[in-house]
């Protein structure tokens, strides 16, 4: 399978097909990782259960942002 290299605004990018993102069970807004590996670019998709302990800690700081900043003092 190819994929053509296209502008992007001021950016470069490819498009994945369908069928391939359906395979991995990926969708728009998921995080892929870039990695660079003997003349190699691998797509690898981010840990879900990290991207999700980051969402709950961010949601957990604001809410508790008043006390964790008197904690902090």
């Amino acid at each position: 399978m190819n994929a053509t290299i296209r502008k992007i605004g001021n950016s470069e990018g490819i498009i994945i097909p369908k069928e391939v993102l359906d395979r991995m069970g990926l969708k728009t807004g998921d995080t892929l990782e870039i990695r660079e590996n003997d003349g190699n670019i691998e797509l690898v998709p981010e840990q879900a259960d990290l991207a999700e302990q980051l969402k709950a800690a961010r949601l957990g700081m604001q809410k508790y942002r008043v006390a964790l900043r008197e904690l902090a003092k």
